[in-house]
């Protein structure tokens, strides 16, 4: 069992290509004994983004603060605190901050083995 506030798991940059403005804390992982899923807390500082890309696993998103947009290859959608998102697998996204605040949201990924 595992219980930690958000503000002891150390935010690490996301350095990948296509990203300005993107931490990421490890909520919940392998290292802490969960098998199946991972719990990832997102900030993304105003203008910021994620990378446009795409992998074969779903994204399951919840938005806790902020304002911004989910960009898909068929259209782009606005985000609002208390958003519920799916993104499927081999679907390309990204998430981008639009407010002059920051966006921060929950993402739940499966883990890969």
């Amino acid at each position: 069992m595992k219980i930690a506030n958000f503000t002891n798991v150390e935010a690490e940059e996301v350095g990948d290509p296509g990203a300005r403005g993107v931490t990421i804390r490890w909520l919940i992982s392998e290292k802490d004994g969960a098998p199946h899923f991972a719990m990832r807390l997102f900030e993304v500082e105003p203008d910021g983004y994620t990378p446009y890309h795409k992998h074969k696993w779903e994204h399951e998103v919840f938005i806790l603060k902020g304002e911004g947009e989910l960009i898909t290859e068929n259209k782009t959608s606005p985000l609002k605190q208390g958003d519920a998102v799916f993104v499927p697998g081999e679907e390309n996204h990204q998430f981008k901050n639009t407010s002059r605040g920051i966006l921060v949201f929950l993402c739940m990924v499966p883990i890969e083995k």
